[in-house]
C-alpha cells in the first residue's frame, strides 16, 4: 500500500483521494500550517507521496529525500508540463538544476472582494486604500509574504544575496503598516482560509487585496488580479506540487497515475469537478471551468503568469518564518526601528 500526504482543505484532497481509488494508495491530511513549516525530511521518512509548498526544495535537496523528475520522467514530459503550466509552477520546482516535484496545483495571491458590499474592484494599490473595508492576511508566513508581493509591484522580486533594497522595503513596509491599520485586530491569527470563510460568512468586510486564491470560495466571493503598482502586478508563488519520497518503490502504475494527474483530461475535468485547483494553462483558459467557478480563472489569470517565485534555498522556511514575525512586531508593537536591515539579517543569515 502506497500512502501520500497532502493538506487538510477540499482543494488540497478531495481530487487525489478521489483519484487514488485507480490503485492501492491512501492519502493522510494534515494542516496548512504543517503543510507550510513542517520539515520536509520527516515527511518523505513517512510517506511515498508528498504534497508540498516550493520553498521547501532547498530543504529537501539539502537532506537528499526527494527523487528528482529527471530520475522518473522523460526529457519530453517535463518540457511539455514546462510548456503547459501556468506561469512559473513547474519552475518553482526546478532547484540545483533538476525539478522536485510535479505541479499539481497552481496558487498564487489575488484579490478577494465582496462585490456586493463595492461600487468598483480595486486594480491599483491606491485604489485599495479607498475600500471601504479590509482585512490583510498576515498570520504565520504571510506577513512576509505579503510585504514580498507589495514589493513585487514597486518594482524588486526579493532574493538574491541581499533580500531587499532599503528604499523599496521601506516604502513597501509604509504601504503594508497603513493596510494593517484598516485591518480588524480580531483576524490578525487568521489563516488565508480563515479570512476567506469570513468574507464569505460576515458582511462587515469588503476586502482582502491579497490572498492566496482558493476557487472553493468563488461562488461566493468575486477574486480578481492582485493590486498593481508601478512595478506591475505584484504576487507571491504557491500553489503545491506532489514530491516522491526516497522510500518510494515506483511501479509503472503509479507512473501512470501521476502523467495522468498532469493530462488535460484530469486537469480540465477531473480535478477541477472534485474541489481541486489545476496547473495548465488550459484549464484556467477553459470556458466550462471558468463558467463553473464563477471566471475565478479568468480573473486572476495575469496575476499567476507574472508572479514572483520567493526564494527555495536550505533555510527559506526558516527565514520567512522569522521575517514575518519581525514584521508583526512591526505592526503590531511599534518596533520599527532598523526593520529592513533586521530583515535583510535574517535572509542573509540563512544563505
Amino acid at each position: 500500500m502506497l500512502k501520500g500526504l497532502t493538506w487538510d482543505h477540499p482543494r488540497g484532497f478531495n481530487a487525489l483521494d478521489a483519484a487514488s481509488k485507480r490503485l492501492d494508495l491512501t492519502w493522510d491530511k494534515h494542516s496548512l500550517e504543517g503543510f507550510e513549516t513542517h520539515p520536509i525530511a520527516d515527511l518523505c521518512a513517512r510517506y511515498d507521496l508528498v504534497v508540498l509548498d516550493h520553498p521547501h526544495v532547498g530543504e529537501a535537496v539539502a537532506a537528499d529525500c526527494l527523487q528528482p523528475l529527471e530520475d522518473v520522467f522523460t526529457a519530453e514530459e517535463i518540457a511539455g508540463w514546462a510548456r503547459d503550466c501556468i506561469g512559473p509552477s513547474l519552475a518553482s520546482y526546478h532547484y540545483a538544476g533538476r525539478h522536485w516535484a510535479l505541479p499539481l496545483d497552481a496558487a498564487t495571491q489575488v484579490m478577494a472582494c465582496r462585490a456586493d458590499l463595492m461600487e468598483t474592484v480595486p486594480v491599483t494599490w491606491k485604489d485599495v486604500l479607498a475600500a471601504p473595508s479590509l482585512v490583510m492576511s498576515l498570520s504565520g508566513p504571510h506577513a512576509a509574504l505579503t510585504f514580498q508581493s507589495i514589493c513585487a509591484s514597486l518594482g524588486d522580486r526579493c532574493g538574491g544575496r541581499s533580500f531587499v533594497s532599503h528604499d523599496t522595503g521601506e516604502e513597501a513596509f509604509d504601504l503594508l503598516a497603513r493596510l494593517a491599520a484598516k485591518s480588524p485586530a480580531r483576524l490578525r491569527d487568521a489563516n488565508p482560509i480563515a479570512i476567506l470563510q469570513y468574507l464569505c460568512d460576515h458582511d462587515d468586510i469588503a476586502l482582502c487585496p491579497l490572498v492566496y486564491g482558493y476557487v472553493n470560495y468563488a461562488t461566493r466571493l468575486r477574486f480578481a488580479n492582485a493590486p498593481s503598482g508601478p512595478g506591475g502586478i505584484g504576487s507571491t508563488l504557491g500553489g503545491t506540487g506532489i514530491g516522491i519520497s526516497k522510500k518510494c518503490e515506483l511501479t509503472p502504475e503509479l507512473l501512470d497515475h501521476l502523467r495522468w494527474l498532469m493530462s488535460p483530461d484530469a486537469q480540465i475535468a477531473f480535478i477541477p469537478a472534485h474541489d481541486g485547483q489545476p496547473s495548465l494553462r488550459a484549464a484556467w483558459r477553459d470556458d466550462g471551468v471558468n463558467g463553473r467557478w464563477g471566471d475565478f480563472y479568468r480573473n486572476t489569470f495575469d496575476t499567476l503568469e507574472a508572479a514572483y517565485v520567493r526564494p527555495r534555498h536550505d533555510g527559506a522556511i526558516r527565514f520567512q518564518t522569522a521575517a514575518s514575525q519581525r514584521l508583526r512586531d512591526a505592526l503590531y508593537d511599534g518596533r520599527t526601528r532598523n526593520l529592513i536591515d533586521d530583515v535583510n539579517a535574517l535572509y542573509e543569515a540563512t544563505l
